[in-house]
């Protein structure tokens, strides 16, 4: 197959590539990053994403998942994908083992506004299993640091055991971002922050609010909670944005599972800036 034959292949949205897994990293209880390869190495080649797009990957004779590319867009080779196990198509990933091949079909949805950040600085608000989605974000932004202003994660977890990439935080540290956790309840040995993850972002000092980008992903909760955080700091709405997790089964807006209001998060985000969905993300008393 020529290189133009793979690309005219991977636009189409209905046709699944085969995909084996090469290597499994368990992350945290029931999470693992499956690393996967194009069976048809013209398709790998070809194959390309924007940080925050997921794939769906299909599991013959049961069924298909949403799922978030979690590596490095300029890499090439592998696939990322952190899974966490919570229903069959998951549960029965988990099942298999290297070299076992399905199906993977994208990649869809919008992306994290990388371009539009240029210049500023950005603060990544993320917890639980929401850092995965920001992770190819990471890489990027750390990749074209020179472009960028400051470069901030703010992190959080239910436990100090709930944290994902562990392993990489003093090497993003080194490439220039400042990486600040908290959990909502400390074990023996912690010595970090203890509280919600929008906290951090209330105490953390801002050089030029107005010139700064929040990207957030989490329960939707704290995300609406960090997004009010950002605005009391001068943080500007259109500067603001989230990725939000609905029901997505065909991932290009046709059958109206994933419908949050006029918008189908399949297609039009997952990663929406915030003052398009604000007023569908009340939380009830406020």
């Amino acid at each position: 197959m020529t290189q133009l034959e793979a690309c005219t292949r991977l636009l189409d949205p209905w046709l699944a590539h085969t995909v084996r897994i090469v290597d499994i990293t368990d992350e945290i209880a029931d999470v693992a990053t499956y690393h996967l390869e194009f069976v048809d190495p013209d398709i790998g080649k070809s194959f390309s994403f924007r940080a925050g797009q997921f794939n769906m990957l299909y599991l013959p004779g049961v069924g298909e998942a949403a799922i978030s590319i979690s590596s490095d867009p300029a890499q090439r080779g592998t696939l990322d994908h952190t899974v966490r196990i919570a229903g069959n198509v998951t549960g029965e990933l988990a099942r298999a083992g290297d070299g076992a091949t399905f199906g993977l079909r994208g990649p869809f949805g919008s992306a994290w506004p990388i371009e539009e950040a240029l210049g500023g600085d950005v603060v990544i608000v993320t917890g639980g299993i929401g850092l995965a989605p920001l992770r190819p974000a990471i890489y990027e932004l750390l990749n074209r640091k020179d472009e960028f202003g400051e470069l901030s994660l703010l992190y959080g977890a239910r436990n100090p055991f709930g944290m994902l990439y562990t392993s990489e935080y003093d090497d993003w540290g080194r490439r220039g971002l400042s990486v600040t956790t908290t959990v909502d309840r400390a074990s023996p040995g912690w010595d970090g922050n203890v509280g919600v993850v929008p906290q951090l972002l209330d105490r953390m000092p801002l050089s030029d609010p107005a010139n700064t980008t929040v990207m957030c992903c989490g329960p939707e909760v704290m995300m609406w909670y960090t997004a009010r955080s950002a605005l009391g700091r001068g943080i500007p709405p259109e500067r603001i944005w989230i990725s939000l997790e609905r029901n997505m089964n065909c991932a290009i807006g046709l059958c109206g599972h994933c419908q949050f209001g006029p918008t189908f998060v399949c297609k039009d985000g997952p990663v929406l800036r915030y003052d398009r969905v604000a007023s569908l993300l009340r939380v009830e008393g406020f």
